[in-house]
């Protein structure tokens, strides 16, 4: 019944790819918007005269809102129809582009980047589900696969475009970059997208919306702040408590619910569970080199934000040219041979990275990472595919929220460990390589007497000489201590990468032949 209506509701041919387009597009874009952002928070200190603290909720504003979309977007679109909430979810997100661009002060940049967010939020999750309703199941890889390079490659290419609009052009580009798109993806969904079936009786679940928004906005912002507030901080443990309650709560009264907002009995579906745990390790492995790196190439090798993006330019375009093989080659063979090699070569290159020094090559590195974008291309979009391959049509809006919702928490737990392992790592090494510079040691002695003999040559006194040497080897120390510490943290982001490939065995189904595949079609119509 649900696959008919999908026939019925569905495009065939040249117009479902175009539909396709229009969905890519609006996705593109509310994820560029973001990463976009994220180099130009000093910038946006200075224009507005504002504080970094106080900027920052930029960012998290717009991460708070998006998150607590993300749940209620499924039951929204049962409810009045996923083209509508698309459609609406795309002007409201371009109009709020413009109004961010014509801020005045810092208040009102967060309160249009927080309506931004909530309009942002619901944009993925619906998108995915509109393709598994115009989408024959058969070409389902290779549409996933498009879907992929919004989703993956937007959040590469947006710190280097970010980059460059700061220093070359004005800052209000920063979110008019996306308007013209936006205005395109509206017309073209409006315009190709035929309406999904509504439930006008569907009741919305205010005691769930509640509980979610409570438990998932404040994990959220206890994983964002966990680093700089200090994890056992009053403030951290708090937010912590009242998540962990909130959600605890949230559970127990979706699984008791006729039209629940996050529908957790999905996860009784074996292959949709093993896809989302896998998927999410493998986005926390892949956040490790996303994060590390450009603080790597600024802060320790001195990188502009424009030059370290062209410098991890390779690695989108790699991703962005094996999603749509990916997704071909898993229409083909299934999620078995592409997904093992994609982990593999993921794993791998992401555990090299763990051999960074201070002055590592950067034809090596952009090599490792051309490669593990090759991996990532290959697997993280099919993890996703086979697990929504797994579900009825008639609940893919549904299972996209509840995937999209696990999958954010799980990039921020992520990052927030990453961060911390990082810092603490650091930390280590720096007791243990001050403790190996000892006063006493031959080494040491004889660069700072090297140093201090510099610092005299450029006409210095003895006395001023000494300590600058020191201050120097102090700051040298400091440096590779930040390396290790980065080192240390990739390390450890390969892990949840091999933790997932022991999933793909289990996950594996032959994909039916053409001929079988468009008999079933029949069927089912």
């Amino acid at each position: 019944m649900a696959e008919a209506a999908a026939q019925r509701h569905g495009n065939s041919g040249s117009e479902m790819w175009i539909s396709l387009l229009a969905i890519l597009m609006g996705t593109f874009v509310a994820i560029l918007n973001n990463s976009l952002i994220n180099v130009a928070l000093p910038t946006l200190v200075n224009v507005f005269g504002s504080t970094t603290d106080t900027i920052q909720w930029v960012l998290t504003g717009y991460m708070l809102a998006n998150a607590v979309m993300i749940p209620m977007s499924g039951l929204l679109g049962d409810k009045y129809g996923y083209k509508r909430i698309f459609l609406l979810s795309l002007i409201a997100f371009t109009a709020s582009s413009v109004l961010c661009a014509l801020a005045w002060n810092d208040t009102s940049l967060i309160a249009f980047r927080v309506i931004q967010g909530l309009s942002g939020g619901m944009i993925m999750p619906i998108g995915m589900s509109m393709i598994y309703m115009i989408v024959p199941r058969e070409k389902m890889g290779l549409a996933l696969g498009l879907f992929g390079i919004a989703a993956m490659v937007a959040p590469a290419v947006g710190p280097t475009l970010g980059g460059y609009i700061v220093e070359y052009l004005n800052w209000q580009f920063l979110f008019l970059l996306g308007v013209p798109f936006g205005v395109f993806a509206v017309v073209m969904s409006s315009a190709l997208l035929k309406e999904t079936p509504k439930k006008p009786d569907l009741k919305f679940d205010f005691p769930g919306a509640i509980l979610s928004i409570i438990g998932f906005g404040t994990l959220l912002l206890a994983l964002s702040k966990g680093q700089s507030e200090g994890w056992d901080s009053f403030f951290i443990v708090s937010l912590l408590f009242v998540a962990i309650s909130s959600l605890v709560l949230f559970v127990w009264v979706e699984t008791g619910r006729e039209s629940p907002l996050l529908d957790f009995s999905l996860l009784k579906i074996p292959v949709f569970t093993l896809s989302v745990i896998s998927s999410s390790f493998v986005m926390m492995g892949m956040m490790g080199g996303i994060f590390m790196m450009p603080i790597f190439l600024q802060n320790i090798q001195g990188m502009s934000a424009v030059d370290s993006g062209l410098l991890l330019m390779p690695q989108s375009i790699a991703m962005a040219l094996m999603m749509p093989i990916s997704g071909k080659l898993f229409d083909k063979y299934g999620i078995g041979p592409v997904g093992l090699v994609g982990m593999l070569v993921m794993g791998v290159t992401t555990y090299e990275l763990h051999t960074l020094t201070a002055d590592t090559p950067h034809g090596w590195l952009n090599t490792v990472l051309t490669i593990r974008g090759i991996g990532i291309g290959l697997c993280m979009q099919t993890l996703s595919t086979a697990g929504m391959n797994a579900i009825p049509r008639a609940s893919v809006g549904k299972a996209s929220s509840l995937s999209n919702v696990i999958r954010q928490v799980m990039s921020s737990f992520g990052i927030a460990i990453l961060t911390t392992i990082m810092s603490s790592r650091q930390s280590f090494h720096a007791a243990a390589i001050s403790d190996s510079v000892s006063v006493t040691s031959t080494t040491a002695s004889e660069a700072l007497q090297g140093l201090t003999g510099l610092f005299m040559q450029a006409g210095v006194d003895a006395a001023t000489a000494q300590g600058g040497a020191a201050s120097v080897l102090a700051g040298m120390i400091a440096k590779e201590a930040v390396v290790r510490g980065i080192a240390d943290a990739l390390l450890v982001s390969a892990i949840p990468i091999f933790l997932s490939i022991p999933f793909i065995f289990f996950m594996h189904k032959k994909p039916p032949k053409k001929e079988a595949a468009q008999e079933q079609q029949k069927a089912a119509a």
